[in-house]
């Protein structure tokens, strides 16, 4: 038991986090735009702490069953994490891009941030890292595909008949996934695997970070309590976050780079791991994966809840984002397409990243 407390020492400081915040939530609220901020900031911290532990057990779920069973676990417990934020933030008084936002800042995240740098800092270490790029190919085709369709046609759907088509959409985000699904776990998983030289069972558990003598069950229950954490955290720190940056002339898109972030916080650290250890397939899986989970399965999740409620949101992106999403695509199509990556590869997207964190900052 002790040795259980001590392992999860993160998940725990998040439940208290928990606690606290329900106890000190209108004493933040009332004490100032600054004391919000700053409380806000403290949740955000507890909420990352919570993710990783999520991540851990779902990794400890993947090392059980193998790519690429393993790397679907982890792409769908992020996004998840992502989906119950969002839900959260838009019943309160959020923006109508918030949706947008999040799902452009989590695929430029996902693409620029963490296969660039784990590309460029893999390529400085063993040069050319090799990988499937069927796994590539068809990952970078799903994306431009989901994307297209929910985030580039809706600019051209007149207001008057969004429901019609947002209930297509959901129902094509279906499809596609489910066919993708049945793609990836059927006849074409080969897609999204390579084979390494087997390594000793130790130095694998070590090297993914994870504990394989935990029990199933024990992983499986940890994980949904952490999502549960999660949850309530995310609720206190929607309302002191929406408090502090009422009125600061903050970036509009601070809220959606904020719940992106914390939703591939766990990635960014497995996939550097993997990318150390010359394993750049799971780097691919993860960064592809998640992004295509996230505009996937966001979607029609959150298309459903708007359909629910009667209120429509802004999906259409801007020009500079549609603009942004495109050259990341097509850079990736040209990077992805021979089955290794290098650090000039890398850093070309990590440049990407830089320019999507500039443009934020400027309020593009």
């Amino acid at each position: 038991m002790l040795s259980i407390l001590k392992s999860e020492r993160l998940l725990i400081a998040a439940i208290l986090a928990a606690a606290a915040g329900a106890m000190a939530e209108h004493t933040l609220l009332d004490a100032g735009r600054m004391t919000a901020l700053i409380g806000a900031g403290l949740l955000i911290v507890a909420i990352v702490a919570a993710s990783m532990r999520v991540a851990h057990h779902a990794e400890v779920l993947a090392a059980r069953v193998g790519d690429p069973y393993g790397t679907m676990i982890l792409t769908l417990s992020a996004v998840l994490v992502e989906v119950i934020i969002l839900a959260i933030m838009m019943g309160g008084e959020s923006s109508p891009t918030l949706v947008r936002d999040t799902i452009y800042a989590a695929v430029m995240l996902d693409i620029n941030g963490i296969l660039g740098l784990a590309a460029l800092l893999g390529g400085l270490k063993h040069g050319e890292q090799p990988y499937n790029d069927d796994s590539s190919r068809t990952y970078s085709v799903m994306i431009l595909t989901a994307m297209g369709i929910s985030m580039v046609v809706p600019e051209f759907i007149p207001q008057a008949k969004w429901h019609f088509y947002s209930a297509f959409t959901i129902g094509a985000m279906i499809l596609l996934y489910t066919l993708f699904l049945r793609m990836q776990v059927g006849a074409h998983s080969y897609f999204f695997s390579y084979a390494y030289p087997r390594a000793p069972r130790a130095a694998s558990a070590a090297e993914h970070g994870t504990e394989e003598e935990e029990p199933v069950t024990r992983a499986i229950g940890l994980l949904v309590l952490g999502i549960v954490v999660i949850g309530v955290l995310a609720e206190m720190m929607s309302t002191l976050l929406g408090e502090g940056l009422r009125g600061s002339g903050a970036p509009p898109a601070i809220a959606a780079i904020v719940v992106a972030t914390i939703s591939a916080a766990p990635e960014i650290l497995t996939a550097m791991r993997a990318a150390l250890a010359n394993r750049m397939q799971a780097v691919v899986n993860i960064a592809l994966g998640a992004s295509l989970s996230t505009v996937i399965l966001t979607v029609p999740v959150m298309e459903a809840i708007a359909l629910y409620t009667g209120q429509p949101f802004i999906m259409a992106m801007t020009p500079v984002q549609t603009v942004m999403v495109a050259i990341t695509l097509v850079v990736a199509a040209i990077n992805l397409n021979d089955g290794e990556t290098n650090a000039i590869e890398g850093m070309t997207h990590f440049v990407l990243f830089a320019t999507f964190v500039m443009l934020s900052i400027l309020g593009l």
